[in-house]
């Protein structure tokens, strides 16, 4: 089932029901502890989210192990030892494994099959659906960087996995039908003699979509509201006879959005709960939370919800458990409870291992390739609130590869600013050699470069909106680097311009932060009327972080990932040194003092 078609509704029925064909076994019923006591049957679902491309316990940027300060493992070998466990353990008890989506983007070893690779170019499985089938999902819920390298890799990946992917609020633009499937009705044998059990399983992905891979999707699929869609589909599954309606979802809960509001809420998985009768429990993502259990109750109902989000990158398993009676023909939920398994306490599945291994050795190849020397080491662990010249780095090739792309057209002549974001705080250049796996862990995101035109009052007003990333502090307060941030906005919702010169003030309140801002090299201030070209990236541009202004048409958009931009520059140029690209032109002051 193809995105660029939705199916017809007699489609989707054929499809959710041969979804629905393979029952699982579970063991017959619980002994009951007296005669007054009706007999409970158990199932137990577990949940995996956010995996983005992680199946080795592998960090490609260090070429090491992976490791984390709280002793974190990752990937969906580890997963799998998890769920293998657990389900030997239940042997003849039902369990279903289910995924809420984010799965072929955020490792090199995902890019590689989607960029050097890929496998809509070569037809090979790609890794994720390696591994993924290995573990035997009963479905996956797509997230919004599933759509990130286009439909027909998208199209191409769905077609080899072994199990369904769900999407019901992904619709086809043009018909206004599901583009892909919208749910699927598992039927679920209880055991000997236990009249079997339809679980219906509904998929919700992001509406974010729209905006953050508005290149790939826009006048193809439209992304309608979380809520509406679950009010709409829950129904119908429970007509079409589901007992238990279980929810996969990418949207986390905490009922906001990064973008405006113009697209409908990125995360309200609590609102759904809340407001949609019928749903006995939802498996999220999107967040990267560890939300082990949360109960909601639904306004109509007064039914308790259970809610859980298993972290990221495989790093948790969701496990929740459900006892089950048949009262009066109907089954019923007599209780239910959810807990958190950390993937750090097993190995890894030697058949996850096998199945993706030579992906995973040609990827580690790929990425320890050297690019360029470096004449010094350069680092990002100062970059959220210092110019650093690893930072420039971005800026400088960006301008540039804009700048060359505008020459002798109708904005030739106005300057070229560049902003940048500091994606990871870990990224170095060592001195000496540069593999393309330093660039990438300095570039992590797939994106891609454009271009518009920003006033002057635009520019103060982008920037105003980045400084909020910083906490108020009076003059003279003591400044820890580690806690100058403000929690709710992460790092990659702080943008730092190249092209102009300018000071922020962390002791005003927030929108009247940026108290110089002068032409580069100048002091001459820069005038609201003032025309810029702006290179930024297609996330920000489309709308992500909703910073103001930057959403309109571009004067450059040649499709370049920037990550690739920069891996080409530093080939081109064999060395990478600072007094190429440094032009330190921005800083953090207190009444005019630097914090720094």
């Amino acid at each position: 089932m193809t995105s660029g078609s939705g199916p017809s509704r007699r489609q989707v029925l054929v499809a959710a029901a041969a979804a629905a064909t393979t029952p699982l076994i579970a063991a017959a019923p619980a002994q009951a502890a007296g005669p007054a006591r009706p007999r409970t049957w158990d199932l137990t679902l577990l949940g995996t989210s956010d995996t983005h491309g992680n199946v080795y316990n592998w960090d490609y940027y260090r070429d090491a192990e992976y490791d984390d300060s709280k002793q974190n493992d990752i990937g969906v070998a580890k997963l799998a030892t998890l769920i293998n466990q657990i389900r030997r353990e239940r042997r003849g008890k039902a369990t279903l494994v289910l995924d809420a989506g984010d799965t072929i983007q955020g490792t090199p070893l995902a890019t590689y099959y989607a960029k050097q690779e890929p496998i809509t170019a070569t037809g090979e499985k790609h890794p994720m659906a390696r591994a993924m089938n290995v573990i035997d999902y009963d479905a996956v819920t797509l997230g919004n960087h599933e759509f990130n390298y286009g439909l027909p890799l998208l199209d191409l990946w769905i077609r080899q996995l072994g199990f369904p992917a769900l999407a019901a609020n992904a619709v086809n633009a043009k018909t206004g039908k599901p583009a892909f499937l919208p749910y699927v009705i598992k039927k679920v044998s209880l055991g000997f003699a236990a009249p079997t059990l339809r679980v219906g399983i509904l998929g919700l992905t992001n509406p974010g979509v729209a905006i953050w891979d508005k290149g790939n999707v826009e006048g193809k699929l439209r992304f309608d509201d979380m809520i509406a869609t679950a009010a709409k589909w829950v129904p119908i599954m429970r007509a079409r006879g589901a007992d238990l309606v279980l929810i996969s979802a990418h949207g986390g809960d905490s009922g906001t959005s990064s973008y405006g509001p113009e697209l409908p809420n990125e995360n309200p998985v609590a609102l759904i709960a809340q407001q949609v009768p019928g749903i006995d429990a939802i498996l999220f993502g999107h967040a990267h939370n560890e939300v082990v259990e949360r109960f909601v109750t639904n306004e109509r109902t007064g039914a308790q919800v259970l809610l859980s989000e298993p972290s990221k990158w495989g790093q948790r398993l969701t496990r929740m458990d459900f006892t089950l009676a048949r009262e009066r023909g109907r089954w019923t939920i007599t209780k239910k409870a959810a807990t958190m398994l950390n993937t750090n306490t097993v190995v890894e599945d030697p058949k996850v291992l096998a199945a993706v291994r030579a992906q995973h050795q040609k990827t580690i190849a790929y990425v320890n390739q050297v690019v360029a020397q470096s004449t010094v080491e350069l680092s990002a662990a100062e970059s959220r609130y210092k110019d650093t010249p690893i930072l420039d780095f971005i800026n400088h090739v960006q301008t540039e590869v804009v700048g060359a792309a505008l020459a002798g057209t109708a904005y030739a002549d106005l300057p070229v600013l560049s902003i940048a974001a500091p994606f990871s705080r870990t990224a170095v250049f060592p001195a000496g050699d540069v593999k393309i796996r330093d660039v990438a862990g300095l570039y992590v995101y797939d994106n891609t470069l454009e271009a518009v035109v920003l006033s002057g009052a635009e520019v103060r007003a982008y920037l105003e909106y980045s400084a909020k990333y910083f906490r108020t502090l009076a003059p003279g307060a003591p400044v820890d680097p580690e806690q100058i941030s403000d929690p709710a906005v992460p790092d990659y919702n702080y943008d730092v311009f190249s092209g102009v010169d300018y000071d922020i003030d962390i002791s005003k309140p927030v929108g009247q932060r940026i108290t110089r801002l002068v032409l580069a090299g100048t002091d001459t201030p820069v005038a609201d009327n003032a025309q810029f070209v702006v290179a930024v990236n297609n996330y920000r541009r489309s709308g992500g972080g909703n910073f103001p202004g930057i959403v309109k048409t571009q004067v450059y958009n040649a499709q370049q990932e920037i990550r690739q931009l920069l891996i080409d520059w530093a080939q081109a140029k064999g060395t990478i040194d600072p007094a190429d690209f440094f032009q330190p032109n921005w800083r953090l002051v207190r009444e005019g003092v630097p914090v720094f």
